[in-house]
């Protein structure tokens, strides 16, 4: 099962949201802590300006009323409120604020809690207090519209910033995409150079490098097919003389000896055969049960091939693919292995496996990794008549070109197994890439 944090998008998204959020959080609280100092500092000079101002007032228009919510106060009345050692630690520097901006040896003090904030004064120089209404300190802390306005462009970050980290990993997802089908063995088209440089850089070396490899593997094979198709005719030549000698003895050596370097010659043109397989898709099942029945009819004294064919009618592949990689297959058997032989098909929550496994004495663990190169023998006993090297190479080939994976090894210390894997999303394509070429 995928999970998307397992993608390039999904950590590029992660990665993104968390710093936004932490962002705009940090930022949020910033703005709150400033908000709180402004209002502070906004308090303290109200209150000085109003102290000065009343002060002004009295010396200058002592007759006039003084304005509404501010008033003097003898320091003998019993309103005068008493120091309060309890104050919150706001209130406590709101007031030395105050003080530091008044006179020296100036009084100031809060009025008492639970009425309208009133703050009072009282300088070295006054006759009375100063009573003057005081701000307060902080503002309800209900929702307002910032927090609004902050989700909205947290918001419209995430949904930017999540285009950028899609736009960003397009470019990658498309070459990784292409390593992929390299790896499988089919062909790759060039991926568009885009994206940072050291992105087009990478892009422009693996274009190189699959046209380099390309180029190489297309000499390869061109040199391969011509030589094998230049042999057959003088082997044909060959065969033809040979069934024309008197000896029968001698007669029936060399057919033998051409018939397996036919057959060698045959495997070369199948390994550089690069082209795609245009024959009719087949279900496997049946196309097993038929190919294992002439088998056991044409293959004189090979060992029993028994089957276990339970993929069910959806499990299609090219009809040719799949004769050459059980031929392949139980051939490999045959002349290596030790009865029973079991061809076996099986679906799973992934897709559908195809796997044929022998009894005899497998492949040493270290050998594993070299069975399926080509022209490889694993010891000079499996060289033998009409035997290239060539036919894992050839399997693991045709396997990849339709889309699946292989893997090789020893099942359960009894023998050789070629497990090979197809996932659902590759078997509509097969399908229809055999069915566009009729």
């Amino acid at each position: 099962m995928r999970r998307p944090i397992d993608s390039l998008f999904g950590r590029l998204a992660l990665l993104v949201v968390a710093v936004l959020m932490l962002s705009h959080f940090a930022w949020y609280g910033l703005m709150r802590l400033e908000r709180t100092q402004l209002q502070t500092r906004y308090a303290v000079e109200e209150a000085t300006f109003l102290v000065d101002a009343v002060r002004q007032h009295v010396a200058r228009t002592p007759d006039q009323p003084l304005p509404s919510r501010v008033k003097l106060v003898d320091p003998a009345s019993p309103d005068v409120p008493a120091v309060n050692p309890n104050m919150p630690a706001s209130l406590e520097h709101f007031v030395e604020d105050v003080r530091d901006r008044m006179p020296a040896g100036t009084q100031v003090r809060v009025g008492s809690p639970g009425g309208p904030p009133m703050l009072w004064v009282r300088a070295t120089t006054d006759q009375n207090w100063i009573v003057v209404p005081a701000q307060p300190l902080r503002m309800p802390r209900s929702l307002d519209r910032t927090v609004l306005w902050l989700a909205i462009i947290f918001s419209f970050a995430v949904m930017a910033a999540l285009f950028a980290a899609w736009a960003l990993q397009q470019p990658l997802r498309s070459l990784a995409q292409a390593v992929t089908r390299f790896g499988r063995g089919l062909p790759v088209p060039p991926v568009p150079e885009r994206g940072p440089r050291e992105l087009r850089q990478l892009t422009h070396g693996f274009n190189q490098m699959v046209q380099e490899v390309g180029r190489t593997e297309h000499d390869r094979a061109v040199m391969l097919a011509g030589v094998a198709h230049d042999l057959k005719t003088p082997l044909a030549r060959l065969r033809l003389r040979a069934e024309m000698m008197d000896d029968a003895k001698t007669r029936d050596g060399v057919v033998r000896d051409v018939d397996s370097m036919t057959h060698i010659v045959e495997q070369f043109l199948v390994f550089a055969h690069d082209g795609a397989d245009r024959s009719e898709p087949v279900e496997v099942d049946a196309q097993c049960e038929r190919v294992v029945r002439s088998y056991r009819a044409v293959a004189a004294g090979a060992p029993t091939v028994q089957t276990e064919l339970n993929a069910g009618p959806s499990f299609v592949l090219p009809a040719a693919t799949l004769d050459r990689i059980l031929s392949n297959l139980l051939d490999n058997a045959h002349a290596y292995g030790a009865p029973p032989v079991v061809v076996a098909t099986a679906r799973t929550p992934q897709g559908f496996t195809l796997s044929i496994s022998d009894n005899g004495h497998g492949i040493a663990a270290q050998d594993l990794i070299n069975a399926s190169r080509p022209f490889v023998r694993l010891d000079p006993a499996r060289g033998g008549n009409g035997h290239s090297g060539l036919g894992l190479a050839i399997v693991e080939r045709l396997v990849r070109r339709a889309g699946g994976e292989w893997e090789i090894g020893n099942y359960g210390g009894r023998g050789l197994r070629v497990l090979m894997s197809f996932p659902f999303e590759v078997l509509p394509r097969v399908a229809a890439a055999s069915e566009s070429a009729w």
